[in-house]
């Protein structure tokens, strides 16, 4: 029978497990060698560029270290964090209730950076992850956990699916007609029926335009010059879209 590992054995062993992923990670991606790097919750991608060269992550955060409170937060915990990026932390979470490890389970408590590097590494071992990255944002120590190389191509497609919007930030993008507003309701035809937050095909966005649009569309037998010039389609992101549709349908 396997003895079951306590609380500090297995802190100690993906510690030393992390080390050989850093090293072995920065190895392969000479991560170091790169000018600028950038992380989006939106999308999930870490990327790192220099000029002429650029690679891209999909990454998780496993939580956050405060250096002006001393304290420790798992990324499952947090609700600053998107879904997009904090999902897999829950699998540290569901370990820990099984294991019996309250610093697993409990969301937010005192620590220290040496502790917060313990919880990045077995955050890291167990979702088999690359490695850690950890970018300072104010007295913030964020640790993201390297899930894998994205593909150049399918990278840029997935940044241009999202938009900075003035109200809402970054999200993913969305295109209606001029005519659709958030004050007036003048119809709302979708290109396939949507719900707020679901997963979209790689190739599929968010689409809508007004009744009157609808008419010249079916009246000129689909898209074509005369309705896309009616139409004058403008790019918004997804929540204004929805919110677009609040006002015409009333579907929340």
């Amino acid at each position: 029978m396997i003895e079951k590992e306590d609380y500090d054995t297995l802190a100690a062993r993906c510690v030393n497990e992390l080390k050989v992923r850093q090293s072995k990670m920065q190895e392969e991606y000479d991560l170091d060698g790169y000018d600028e790097w950038f992380y989006d919750q939106a999308t999930g991608l870490l990327t790192f560029s220099s000029e002429g060269r650029e690679i891209n992550f999909s990454y998780f955060q496993a939580g956050t270290f405060s250096r002006n409170t001393s304290t420790w937060q798992w990324a499952w915990a947090n609700e600053n964090t998107l879904d997009s990026v904090k999902e897999k932390s829950a699998a540290i979470k569901d370990f820990g209730s099984e294991a019996g490890f309250p610093k697993l389970t409990d969301g937010y408590f005192a620590s220290d950076e040496i502790e917060a590097w313990e919880f990045a590494a077995i955050a890291t071992a167990l979702t088999n992850g690359l490695g850690i990255y950890r970018p300072v944002s104010d007295h913030l120590l964020l640790f993201l956990v390297i899930v894998e190389v994205v593909d150049a191509d399918e990278a840029q497609q997935l940044k241009e699916k999202y938009v900075d919007c003035r109200i809402h930030e970054r999200a993913r993008r969305a295109f209606v007609c001029h005519h659709l507003n958030k004050q007036t309701k003048v119809g709302f035809e979708e290109a396939f029926e949507t719900a707020e937050n679901m997963e979209l095909e790689i190739d599929d966005d968010f689409q809508a335009w007004c009744d009157e649009c609808e008419k010249v569309r079916e009246n000129e037998d689909g898209w074509n010059d005369a309705s896309m010039v009616l139409a004058n389609i403008r790019l918004v992101c997804e929540h204004c879209y929805f919110d677009m549709k609040e006002v015409n349908l009333g579907y929340r």
